[in-house]
């Protein structure tokens, strides 16, 4: 599979990418996503269905990645049928905005993120019912060539409840469904509050990454605000070989204009 979008701040290797949800929100939306393409960044934004999208096809913005459900689950007969037929429904959408990636979790969440039917317990035959709903939606997205992304959540503060959260359930199911149109949302910040070890999660999930996602811990604003040495991360995924998309999903600890700073700084190798 092709990656056609490029990189619009040279001075770094990575495809810079930026939460329009969380960004400049004392403006309307459309106005934060030109604003965010001014400064060069890639634009990323969740519930499409909120959104006006033919005025956002009309923006010139790059659009890396939005949700790919409305609702469902992975789980069960009907979350299913729910699942994949209102991912081909934001396939649909994507295609209005030439949106990169859909973005899908364990589950359907609902308000403040708590899953809409939580679970403590997954057993062996929902992981297996999981994989072959994965598989379902790798072949959707083959069909419409569409790329979907599998996003790990931290259930210790923001998501509890959720089934597959971690990194490494991802992970797992992701490589064994072995799709080019089914990879990892890897995101650093859920990562580190549920696993740890983000460096060599990045060196694991090489070959399975379509997009990390980063904030800082605790807090979830911009790096250099907490405990995560993200350029120590850019350094090593510069070394790697990585240069996709890497997305700025964080609250900013002062202004937008700052937070933005500080990502591109983090993620610019000298």
């Amino acid at each position: 599979m092709q990656d056609n979008y490029t990189n619009t701040l040279n001075n770094s290797p990575f495809k810079l990418a930026a939460c329009a949800e969380m960004l400049y929100t004392e403006l309307p939306f459309e106005q934060r996503v030109n604003q965010l393409t001014q400064e060069g960044f890639c634009v990323e934004l969740w519930d499409w269905t909120q959104k006006d999208l033919s005025s956002l096809a009309e923006s010139g913005a790059t659009f890396t990645s939005m949700t790919g459900y409305i609702e469902g689950n992975l789980l069960e007969p009907q979350g299913i049928k729910t699942l994949l037929d209102t991912a081909e429904l934001s396939i649909h959408a994507a295609k209005k905005i030439n949106c990169r990636a859909l973005n899908l979790h364990g589950t359907g969440l609902g308000e403040g993120g708590i899953p809409v039917v939580p679970l403590e317990t997954v057993c062996g035959e929902m992981w297996i019912r999981a994989y072959k709903t994965l598989c379902q939606l790798a072949a959707l997205g083959e069909r419409y060539q569409q790329l979907f992304i599998l996003e790990n959540l931290n259930t210790a503060v923001d998501h509890k409840g959720t089934p597959f959260a971690r990194a490494i359930d991802t992970f797992t199911l992701v490589s064994a469904v072995d799709s080019p149109w089914l990879k990892m949302n890897l995101d650093l910040y859920h990562a580190q509050i549920g696993e740890g070890q983000l460096i060599e999660l990045c060196r694991k999930s090489l070959p399975y990454l379509g997009e990390i996602q980063v904030a800082d811990v605790p807090g979830r604003q911009e790096p250099g605000t907490g405990e995560i040495n993200y350029p120590a991360i850019a350094k090593v995924l510069g070394t790697l070989g990585y240069d996709g998309v890497i997305g700025l999903e964080a609250f900013p600890s002062q202004t937008t204009a700052i937070a933005l700073n500080r990502f591109r700084d983090a993620f610019t190798l000298s």
